[in-house]
């Protein structure tokens, strides 16, 4: 294929993402005014409005629905694996004395 020219997708911020889909959410503008104003695919903008609606519940959520991080399950591995070497350690230790 001579002379075709491979797109590659342009990254945009999530600031400009954000800004975007506020506008399309607001509807002040159609969409085609908007990707015409930002120079972006009116189907990306589709897609950053509709990741918007489905996000907005979960930033309101309360604290029960928020996802939270369960600490005994990142301690319990950290802890295990001190006691491995402390008892490698300790190995190593009797190990060199018994050289001398």
């Amino acid at each position: 294929m001579k002379g075709s020219k491979k797109i590659t997708p342009r990254k945009h911020d999530s600031s400009l993402k954000a800004k975007v889909a506020l506008e399309a959410i607001r509807g002040e503008k159609t969409i085609a005014e908007i990707a015409s104003l930002y120079s972006i695919h009116p189907t990306q903008i589709a897609i950053w409005k509709k990741q918007a609606m489905e996000g907005l519940p979960s930033l309101f959520g309360t604290q029960g629905e928020a996802k939270t991080i369960d600490t005994e399950s990142l301690t319990a591995p950290l802890y295990q694996q001190i006691g491995q070497l402390k008892v490698e350690l300790d190995w190593l230790k009797k190990k060199s004395f018994n050289l001398y």
